[in-house]
Formats: structure tokens, C-alpha cells, sequence
């Protein structure tokens, strides 16, 4: 009985062999559909890989080429230098723009018109120029080499240790000078005010006495008030900060009045 199973079962392996060799069946990885190769369930797709590959081969290749021609290349100096001097070129104009600044700062610092601070406060070398000299008056004025120069001016008049040298208010009280009060009408007067104001100073520094009759002599009330000093009590805050910055006071005294190292000729009434 067992040996009939086992004859059954060799009779049919060899059919099935026999239908399997028979079988029209394409290559495992490929399916046959009008006659072209179509990529199986895997994704292998040996016919079509073919071109792909090639192009990447090329591309591949002319990146070598490229690569190694621009490490192989020189650098061009010439570019790199035009470049360099173009750079060099804007540096040097904006230096000379920052120098002609700095010089035109600097000139306004140490000249700086009448109006600049503390312009009297020069060494013996520097004092009392000649307009054309004295950084005040245009030197390409043909009438300022006519004007007398200081020195020779002012020999005559009450010396002073500050400044240029001059005591401008015992020169008009005794008379040395008359100066004129209206740049116009000639025959005007000034309209003298003689009271003193006194600025009581915290600290040891002696109080601050502000004349009137001296400002006055010289000077209209429009000059200071209201624009430097509001004239009401307490409504002025001076300090030696302000003036120092040329405020205040330092509008004029240090420029076209004595200079603020007189603390004496200001601080002038004891406690």
C-alpha cells in the first residue's frame, strides 16, 4: 500500500516538472507588456538604468574636470590688485574728507570767529596779533591790513594781568576811550542802570556781584534780556558749568570780555 502511494507521488512530480519546462515564463525581475521592459515590485529596472546611469557617469565626470581646473587654475592678480587699489582709492578719499573735517574743526576750535570760548586766554607769543594774524579778521581783506594793529593801539591804555592786557572799564572811566553806543546815530547815549545784583554761592567762594552800571556803559539791556538772562528773580540757573560750556555769562567773558580765571573780578563780595 505504501509502496503504491510512492509511485502515485513520482508519477506526479514528473508531470509537474514536465508542465513547469513547458511554460512559456519571462526572467524573475521582468514583465514582458508590448514588447517593453517594465521595472518589477522591487524597483529594479535593468533595462531603463542604463541611460540614467551614463548621463550621471558624464555629469559626474565634467564636475571632476571643472573641479579640478579651478583648483589647478591660477587666481587672477590683476583683479585682485584692481580691486585692492578700487578699495585702497575709497579709503584715501574718505580719509581726506575725514582730514579736511578734523582740520576744519580744529581751525574753527582755535579760531572759531569772535565767539569762540576763552579765545583771550593765549600765551604772551599769541596775544594782542595783528588783525591779520589774529584769526578774528578776514586776512584777505585788503582793509584789514590797513586796521592799527593791537600792540600799538593799546600801549596807552590801564594794563590788566588777563586778557589782552587792557582794564576796558577803568579805560572809559578815565576817559581813554569813547566808544560808541549806537553803530549808526552816533549822537545816542547809553541808558545807564547802576544797581548790583548779588548772587548768594554755596560754598566758601565769596558771592557773585553782577554790576549793572559797567554792562551797561557798553551795552543795551536787549543784548542779555530775555534771551540770555530772563530778567525776574530766580528765574536763572547759573553755574560755572554753564559758563565754562560759554553760556550765561561765558556768551561774553572769555571771548570779548575778560576770561573766567578772574574768579575775584565776579566773586567779589565776602560772606
Amino acid at each position: 500500500m505504501i509502496r503504491g502511494y510512492k509511485i502515485l507521488l513520482f508519477i506526479f512530480s514528473l508531470l509537474l516538472m514536465q508542465s513547469i519546462m513547458a511554460a512559456d515564463l519571462t526572467p524573475v525581475g521582468k514583465v514582458k507588456v508590448e514588447d517593453r521592459d517594465m521595472p518589477d515590485t522591487a524597483g529594479n529596472n535593468a533595462a531603463t538604468d542604463d541611460v540614467p546611469k551614463q548621463k550621471t557617469d558624464e555629469s559626474d565626470a565634467k564636475k571632476e574636470v571643472i573641479v579640478k581646473k579651478a583648483i589647478s587654475s591660477p587666481i587672477n592678480t590683476k583683479d585682485v590688485k584692481t580691486v585692492d587699489q578700487e578699495e585702497k582709492a575709497k579709503n584715501a578719499t574718505s580719509a581726506k574728507k575725514n582730514d579736511k573735517a578734523v582740520k576744519s574743526v580744529k581751525r574753527l576750535a582755535v579760531t572759531g570767529g569772535p565767539n569762540s570760548f576763552n579765545r583771550l586766554l593765549k600765551p604772551p607769543s599769541k596775544r594782542n596779533l595783528p588783525p591779520s594774524k589774529d584769526g578774528i579778521h578776514d586776512p584777505d581783506n585788503d582793509g584789514t591790513h590797513i586796521l592799527q594793529a593791537p600792540k600799538d593801539s593799546f600801549a596807552h591804555l590801564p594794563k590788566s594781568n588777563t586778557g589782552n592786557r587792557v582794564d576796558w572799564v577803568a579805560a572809559l572811566k578815565k576817559g581813554e576811550i569813547n566808544p560808541r553806543y549806537d553803530r549808526i546815530d552816533t549822537e545816542k547815549v547809553p541808558i545807564i542802570l547802576d544797581l548790583n545784583i548779588v548772587r548768594e554761592v554755596k560754598g566758601s567762594m565769596p558771592d557773585v556781584v553782577y554790576p549793572h552800571k559797567q554792562h551797561t556803559e557798553w551795552l543795551d539791556c536787549s543784548n542779555c534780556h530775555p534771551a540770555i538772562f530772563i530778567p525776574m528773580k530766580g528765574a536763572n540757573n547759573i553755574s560755572m558749568a554753564s559758563i565754562l560750556l560759554g553760556e550765561k555769562c561765558g556768551v561774553c567773558h572769555g571771548k570779548v570780555a575778560f576770561p573766567v580765571s578772574e574768579c575775584r573780578k565776579c566773586h567779589s563780595k565776602n560772606k
